[in-house]
C-alpha cells in the first residue's frame, strides 16, 4: 500500500520561546519515529500531497487551503479569546484578526484541539462540531526526564542555586496572561523561597502590558530570576533542579510546559481553570488567587508526604499521555479522513 502523503505547514521556528513551536516539533518528530512505514511527511513542501496539516495561521497557508484539492487539517493552539492579554493591535485591527483567525479554522476540513474543553468554543464560534477532533499534545521522554542527584547538585551550581533550595519554576512567555505578575507578587511574599521563570518577550514591544513586564523583568526581586527564553535542550535540566512547576495563567489550551514537567514527576500548581479537569484528572494542586498559591507552595515545601503525592499524581498523568497512546490517535485519525476521501471519491 502506497503512503499516505502529509504535508506539515508551519513558521512556528521563526519565533523562539513559543509553545506552537515545541508542540509542532513533538507531533512531527512523533509521526517520523514512529509511523514513516504508514506515512511519507513533508515539511513546508510545495509538492501536492493528500493531507496538509496546517500548524500556524500564515495568510500564505490561508490562500493555500482555498486553492488545495488536498485533505486541509489546521491544528487550534489559540482561540480568538486566548489572545487577549497575549498580544497588543490596534482597536481597528484587534476584531479583524480575530475575525480571520475564525475564518482560518472555518476553511479546514478538519481541526485537531489540544483540549476538549474548547470543542464548545469552537462551536459558539460557528464552527461545525463534526470536523473537531481532540488529541491531546505529546512531549518525550527521552528528551524530558529525571537526572540523578548529583547531575542536578552540578545543574543547580551552574545557575546559582544551592542544594537545599526549594526552588519554584514558572515558564512560558512573559504575557499579562501568563500570570507573570502574580508570580512575582507570589515570590515577594516567600522570601525563603526561590523562583525561575524562563520565557521571554517572543512577540517584542507587541505584547500586552509589554512596558509594565518589562519593568519588572529587569528589576525583578531577590529570590527571583529571569531567564529568558531557554533553548528547549536546555529546559529539561531546568525542570530537574525545580521543585514544582507553577502555572498562574488566566487562559491556556494545554501548556506544554505541563507535560514537560510530569514526565520529570515535578508537581503542579495551576490556576483553578475549568479546562486542566478533563486532561489533568485532578492530579494537580490549584489556587484562585495569590493567597491561595502562597499556601500550597509552602504546603509542598513543608510536608514531604504531600510532596510525594503530587510527584507520583504527576508521574501518572506522564504514564496517560505516553507516545504509545498520542501516536495511535495519529495513525487512527489521519488514516480515518484519508479513506473517507478516497471513498467518497470513487463513489463520486
Amino acid at each position: 500500500m502506497d503512503k499516505i502523503k502529509i504535508n506539515m505547514l508551519s513558521s512556528a521556528e521563526k519565533v523562539e520561546g513559543q509553545g506552537v513551536k515545541s508542540a509542532y516539533l513533538e507531533q512531527v518528530n512523533l509521526l517520523k519515529r514512529g509511523a514513516s512505514d504508514i506515512f511519507d511527511i513533508s515539511i513546508n513542501s510545495i509538492k501536492k500531497a493528500d493531507i496538509i496539516h496546517h500548524h500556524t495561521i500564515d495568510l500564505e497557508h490561508f490562500f493555500r487551503m482555498q486553492a488545495s484539492d488536498s485533505i486541509n487539517v489546521a491544528y487550534v493552539h489559540f482561540l480568538p479569546t486566548t489572545l487577549d492579554g497575549s498580544i497588543k493591535l490596534p482597536k481597528a485591527i484587534f476584531p479583524v484578526f480575530k475575525k480571520y483567525v475564525i475564518n482560518f479554522y472555518n476553511s479546514a476540513d478538519y481541526l485537531v484541539v489540544v483540549n476538549p474543553s474548547f470543542i464548545k468554543d469552537l462551536v459558539a464560534c460557528g464552527i461545525e462540531k463534526d470536523k473537531i477532533v481532540y488529541i491531546p499534545n505529546y512531549v518525550s521522554k527521552e528528551k524530558f526526564y529525571k537526572k540523578n542527584k548529583e547531575e542536578n547538585k552540578k545543574i543547580r551550581q551552574k545557575y546559582g542555586f544551592k542544594e537545599d533550595d526549594f526552588i519554584v519554576l514558572g515558564a512560558g512567555q512573559v504575557q499579562t496572561r501568563k500570570g507573570v505578575k502574580e508570580f512575582v507578587e507570589v515570590a515577594k511574599k516567600t522570601p525563603d523561597i526561590s523562583y525561575i521563570w524562563c520565557g521571554g518577550f517572543s512577540f517584542g514591544k507587541m505584547t500586552d502590558g509589554y512596558d509594565q513586564l518589562k519593568d519588572i523583568v529587569d528589576n525583578p526581586p531577590k529570590n527571583v530570576k529571569f531567564l529568558g527564553i531557554v533553548p528547549r535542550e536546555e529546559m529539561n535540566d531546568i525542570y530537574n533542579i525545580a521543585d514544582i512547576l507553577f502555572v498562574p495563567s488566566y487562559n491556556e489550551l494545554f501548556p506544554m510546559t505541563i507535560l514537560e514537567a510530569v514526565n520529570v514527576n515535578k508537581p503542579l500548581l495551576l490556576r483553578n481553570l475549568d479546562l486542566y479537569k478533563d486532561i489533568l484528572f485532578d492530579k494537580y494542586l490549584f489556587g484562585n488567587n495569590n493567597k491561595e498559591f502562597i499556601e500550597k507552595i509552602n504546603e509542598l515545601k513543608n510536608s514531604k508526604e504531600l510532596y510525594n503525592k503530587y510527584s507520583k499524581y504527576s508521574k501518572e498523568i506522564s504514564e496517560f499521555y505516553s507516545k504509545e497512546n498520542v501516536l495511535k490517535l495519529w495513525i487512527k485519525f489521519y488514516t480515518k479522513i484519508y479513506n473517507e476521501r478516497k471513498d467518497k471519491l470513487v463513489n463520486n
